[in-house]
């Protein structure tokens, strides 16, 4: 049986450390001490100083939540957006200034946005006169994902407000999980109300925007930048199944999440899809399973979509199949684990134990 390659595997579990820039300045500002959240969840101060180092995924989602949790800023994720610019990217912001349009610009991002957030996928759909940007996060099991979701799509709206010009306005902003208790901060930084509880995470455009030609950039730091991404994406490399992941977090919406359509995405064919997941010890039915058991969680825990909605979002055509589902995984409805988890959470606020795994 053959082996991924270990240094891919681990590298998937980390972001950039540049992903917290600005967090220091904001939790000194809310009169707290920020290197003791991040010593509570094992970073140390100098892994963010070179904002191009790698830091666990799960330690950075988990420092935004308990640093918002402690500090009682609901807007705690935004707050960091707001001091985002381009450059916060690295060299990939040397490309995007290069681009020629605002969703080219888009288009490289995506190309490259494995280097900056394995975890995050960003798919731009055109529909008619609007364009449709869909920020996807893998879940982490047993961790809440609402500040790590909210900064994602605030600095999506920041590199566009820079992008396109700065008074800039998206149509929409969505959001899968509940609305905060006064949601005011957000219509602020979004220069609009925000819609939560919708069936996807991120913004939706005026095409006319995103087709706006821009002054070229610096063509020849833009090459060199480019080269050097290129040499990191070979690098780096990708697992089968974090690969398989993605793909099938991008086609469960669709109802159409099978490993034939999966196969075909990666331009194999299905056998070879399964021999790729085999040499990692996974079946396509059990990352299926995987991938669609912490969506189930997340869901449950921080929104108030009903039942079939959730259904439809993790590729079940029936509600009933997804409690068949939900049930012999899990031991238990959908609805007692929502009820349970909403229990525990409730008795964290109150500094009790933490949440379901």
């Amino acid at each position: 049986m053959g082996h991924t390659n270990p240094r891919a595997r681990h590298t998937l579990q980390l972001m950039r450390s540049g992903s917290l820039s600005g967090y220091v300045e904001l939790v000194e500002s809310l009169g707290r001490d920020p290197h003791a959240f991040m010593k509570a969840v094992g970073l140390q101060a100098k892994f963010l100083e070179d904002p191009e180092m790698l830091i666990s995924r799960g330690a950075v989602r988990e420092l935004l939540e308990i640093t918002a949790r402690a500090t009682r800023t609901e807007d705690l994720a935004l707050r960091m957006a707001a001091r985002r610019k381009l450059s916060a990217l690295g060299p990939i912001s040397l490309v995007l200034r290069e681009a020629p349009t605002p969703r080219a610009a888009l288009d490289t991002l995506c190309r490259y946005l494995r280097l900056v957030n394995a975890a995050l996928t960003i798919r731009v759909e055109d529909a008619g006169n609007v364009v449709v940007i869909r920020e996807d996060l893998l879940p982490t099991p047993g961790l809440a994902m609402r500040q790590s979701v909210e900064l994602a799509v605030g600095t999506m709206f920041r590199i566009l407000c820079e992008l396109i010009g700065p008074h800039w306005q998206p149509q929409d902003v969505c959001f899968t999980h509940r609305s905060p208790r006064d949601a005011s901060a957000h219509r602020a930084f979004f220069r609009r109300s925000v819609k939560f509880n919708q069936d996807f995470n991120g913004l939706v455009c005026l095409a006319s925007d995103l087709s706006r030609p821009r002054e070229p950039g610096d063509q020849v730091a833009a090459d060199l930048a480019r080269k050097y991404l290129e040499a990191a994406l070979t690098d780096r490399g990708e697992s089968a199944q974090e690969t398989c992941r993605r793909i099938i977090l991008a086609l469960l919406p669709t109802g159409a999440c099978s490993a034939p359509e999966v196969a075909r995405f990666l331009h194999v064919d299905r056998r070879t899809l399964h021999r790729r997941l085999d040499a990692e010890g996974l079946s396509f039915s059990r990352l299926l399973d995987q991938v669609r058991a912490d969506l189930a969680k997340h869901h449950l825990r921080e929104s108030d979509l009903p039942l079939g909605e959730v259904a439809e979002l993790l590729g079940f055509a029936r509600p009933s199949s997804f409690s068949h589902w939900f049930h012999g995984l899990f031991g238990c409805s959908a609805s007692q684990w929502s009820k349970r988890a909403a229990s525990l959470a409730l008795s964290v606020e109150e500094g009790g134990p933490g949440s379901p795994a």
